[in-house]
């Protein structure tokens, strides 16, 4: 029976505590690609029922960050190295129309969201916060895929840029150990100006650039962490 002193949970508040805790935790790999994650042992953790545990996990598992195996455990899901290459190439399609369309068809208040946006990045890159960088990063491009007026790329860049979330927070990481995080902050100010002058050619090419830069300094982290037993240890054969 419940204290009556203790303080009422909103419904559906128990889930959502439960969904964002593991989320950030998944995506900040504080929990690890194959870690386990148990619903008895959850739900102790998060001094809730089973049940709200297990419509987080189905919530995640809608976002592709955990995966049921055949025996009917949750894990956290893989990061797929091998499909590395295809994710890229699909992002840069998704990066450079957006951004194409953006410097089109941008507004004065277009404008004033995408540069906002940036200088939230600019503070999370300043604070070193690579979970809050991401979310930061993806606010970002997102303000300039609404600038573009399609919703359908811009669904579609939102997914890849979800499902990428893990790979850039090793991203953040490599560029830290060249002290190098500032660059992207440089190559967002270079894609605003474009957009800003509606130069379309230009806009294209940094986008690229961007993709082709996370690109490189991912596949970087992996020659050089992914044989000493890094996060990467855990998610495969090598691509």
């Amino acid at each position: 029976m419940r204290n009556e002193t203790e303080p009422k949970r909103v419904k559906g508040s128990g889930v959502r505590f439960a969904y964002e805790t593991l989320r950030d935790e998944i995506l900040s790999l504080h929990l690890q690609p194959g870690a386990v994650l148990d619903e008895t042992s959850l739900a102790e953790r998060f001094s809730m029922s089973r049940s709200p545990v297990r419509e987080a996990l189905i919530r995640l598992a809608g976002d592709e960050l955990v995966v049921t195996l055949s025996n009917r455990s949750t894990v956290v899901a893989p990061i797929d190295v091998q499909s590395f290459p295809k994710y890229v190439e699909a992002l840069d399609v998704a990066q450079r129309m957006n951004t194409r369309l953006a410097a089109e068809l941008r507004t004065d208040i277009d404008l004033k969201t995408i540069a906002r946006r940036q200088k939230e990045f600019v503070a999370t890159v300043q604070r070193g916060d690579h979970l809050a960088m991401s979310e930061a990063n993806k606010a970002f491009h997102m303000a300039i895929a609404h600038a573009g007026r399609n919703p359908y790329l811009a669904a579609f860049y939102e997914r890849l840029l979800n499902h990428g979330r893990r790979m850039l927070h090793l991203h953040f990481a490599y560029l830290e150990q060249g002290n190098e995080g500032v660059l992207l902050t440089d190559e967002h100010d270079e894609m605003l100006a474009a957009i800003r002058d509606r130069d379309v050619a230009r806009a294209d090419a940094l986008a690229h650039a961007h993709t082709r830069q996370f690109r490189d300094n991912f596949m970087s982290y992996l020659s050089k962490n992914y044989l000493q037993n890094a996060p990467l240890a855990s998610l495969g054969p090598a691509a």
